[in-house]
């Protein structure tokens, strides 16, 4: 399954460096149209990667990230930057779904693979 999903990883990274590329060139239009590419993608991979708890959450942050990156981007292009105060509700957000995974899920696991190991 990585091997397959790695083509769509590669093709997510091109969309979302095309988008902000737009975005520090100030082409508008090529920016916008770069959003949906971009946001399918990390979506598509998240919901792929569902099952192995670690990539939902890493890939679930990432979608954070995108959300609040094109937040921003919409608001430097047509409101005079003024909604970058709702792009950091999306980027804390995707810190928060970091610091649940390793705060409390990733040293579950990390207990529960030790017991095991010294159950072996």
């Amino acid at each position: 399954m990585l091997k397959s999903i790695r083509k769509f990883e590669n093709l997510h990274i091109a969309c979302w460096l095309l988008k902000d590329t737009c975005w520090v060139l100030d082409l508008q239009v090529p920016g916008i149209i770069m959003i949906f590419p971009t946001l399918f993608l990390a979506f598509f991979i998240t919901y792929k990667f569902r099952k192995i708890v670690s990539e939902l959450y890493h890939n679930l942050a990432v979608c954070f990230w995108i959300m609040a990156n094109t937040i921003w981007m919409i608001g430097e292009f047509f409101y005079d930057d003024t909604l970058r105060p709702f792009a950091v509700i999306f980027f804390i957000s995707g810190l928060l779904v970091l610091t649940v995974y390793y705060g409390f899920i990733y040293r579950r696991l990390s207990a529960f693979q030790d017991s095991r190991e010294q159950e072996s």
